[in-house]
């Protein structure tokens, strides 16, 4: 609705560059927390922090040179200004911050699945921020609707990003940005309760795919066709990315799930021979 806080001289301060850096933020100092409550070092988990979050940029941008024909046809726009502003696609970010983070935890000695689940909730208020950031600026826009809840954007918005005019439109980003929020809320106590590592960044993982895959529905712009696959499937690049990413995360939470409860009889039986 604002994409522009303020300029300092011709320099525009974009309300969504601000939402994103209070994304990360916030993302970085509750990832922290969480990991240092489980015993995890603490300068070890900032190194990985800030490198996940390079590698996540990275991967959000080359992601959208596959998704965005206007950058596939013009790749000299990879050095422009303008690609450097642009929002990027989140999946692509999710993707660079796991393959970062797999090798990074690696080198760090850092137990994978404790520490992506300290990262879990730090991702959720993460996507709470940046969702907010996107309806500031008036990008991944919805479809009209009638509904008394439909916002119109402003000319501003209209000029960076394409958004319609004069027409009310479901508010997709903040339909994301506070089921995200839930979510958030959901994580930090599950991560006081899990039963087993894994379970909070796989319930992530599941629940992000399914708000995501829904809203898909709504929104309007445009967001590519990968390799011709939402021509051939009528579903966005998001959506088919959240198939893969919500199965895999089921499949997984199913096996540790069962796993955990195996080693619980086991240690249930065990110390009932010993009475």
């Amino acid at each position: 609705m604002y994409p522009e806080i303020f300029r300092i001289g011709s320099f525009p301060i974009n309300t969504y560059g601000v939402f994103l850096a209070l994304a990360f933020l916030c993302a970085i100092l509750i990832t922290v927390k969480l990991a240092a409550r489980d015993g995890l070092p603490r300068e070890k988990i900032y190194d990985l922090c800030l490198w996940m979050l390079l590698c996540s940029l990275v991967g959000s941008k080359i992601l959208m040179l596959f998704t965005e024909p206007e950058y596939r046809d013009h790749p000299l726009q990879l050095i422009s200004l303008d690609f450097l502003r642009s929002g990027g696609v989140f999946y692509g970010g999710l993707i660079g911050a796991i393959l970062s983070g797999y090798f990074l935890m690696r080198r760090y000695q850092l137990p994978w699945w404790k520490t992506a689940d300290a990262c879990a909730p730090g991702i959720a208020i993460g996507n709470f921020f940046g969702r907010q950031g996107c309806f500031a600026a008036g990008c991944c826009w919805g479809k009209p609707t009638t509904l008394p809840w439909g916002v119109k954007f402003t000319e501003l918005g209209h000029e960076i990003t394409g958004v319609p005019l004069d027409v009310r439109l479901h508010p997709t980003q903040l339909y994301e940005s506070f089921a995200m929020l839930i979510v958030f809320f959901f994580l930090l106590w599950l991560h006081k309760h899990r039963r087993f590592n894994g379970q909070v960044i796989l319930f992530y993982a599941l629940l992000y795919s399914v708000i995501r895959f829904g809203i898909e529905f709504l929104r309007d712009d445009p967001r590519g066709d990968l390799f011709g696959l939402t021509t051939l499937t009528h579903l966005s690049t998001s959506q088919l990315i959240s198939l893969i990413v919500g199965a895999g995360a089921l499949m997984l939470l199913v096996l540790r799930w069962r796993k955990a409860s195996g080693i619980t009889k086991a240690h249930g039986v065990t110390a009932a021979n010993a009475a």
